[in-house]
């Protein structure tokens, strides 16, 4: 099976054909696609202006695509190498049990959904590495009351079932799945209450 490198030295191969190569570049989003498979490669025709359903798009698009989710892939891959030597540190420091901020990590190991969008139509606009940096710092920052990504108070608690149950409060207005570390208790208490008997959104 071939990797993400040698998936995006297809994409860029001038000489190949550019239905190889959009599938190549759909093949990517196996190895890394934070919003999701189908949002993030949404987001990507979108900000690049490829029609979804063309069998062989301008291949400087492809290409600008390409490197939009690479320096994406960059930004995690960065986070990721912190993330282990963190672990190893706490590790030899006799922290052997990852504490609760790690489950996120955990789930998201990879990079696959870190962003999770469940509606392939609602995801952030701005560029896929940006939203993975201030994802990140927050995470770094603490606990906050608003979406890490685009500040919004929005937060409501979602369940989807199917072939991959999940649960978790998702910011109503770009459509990312919030990591839970990043919110404060109140926060994802308010988000879990009914629509109808929410308060009105303060600082949490």
């Amino acid at each position: 099976m071939a990797g993400f490198r040698s998936l995006a030295r297809q994409v860029r191969d001038p000489m190949g054909d550019l239905a190889l190569r959009r599938y190549s570049l759909r093949k990517c989003l196996e190895r890394f696609a934070p919003y999701g498979h189908r949002a993030t490669w949404d987001h990507l025709c979108a900000r690049h202006g490829i029609d979804p359903e063309d069998r062989a798009p301008d291949p400087v698009r492809l290409v600008g695509a390409l490197d939009e989710l690479e320096e994406a892939r960059a930004v995690w891959l960065a986070y990721e190498a912190g993330f282990a030597e963190r672990r190893r540190r706490e590790k030899h420091a006799g922290v052997r049990r990852p504490g609760a901020f790690d489950d996120w990590h955990r789930r998201t190991w990879g990079g696959h959904g870190v962003a999770r969008c469940s509606d392939p139509d609602i995801h952030p606009t701005e560029p896929l590495a940006e939203v993975l940096r201030r994802l990140i710092a927050a995470l770094g920052a603490g606990a906050g009351s608003a979406c890490p990504v685009c500040a919004d108070t929005g937060i409501e608690w979602r369940q989807e079932r199917g072939e991959a149950p999940w649960a978790g409060p998702v910011c109503t207005g770009c459509g990312i799945a919030v990591p839970q570390p990043a919110l404060t208790d109140r926060t994802l208490a308010r988000a879990r209450l009914p629509r109808h008997r929410r308060p009105a959104t303060t600082a949490a």
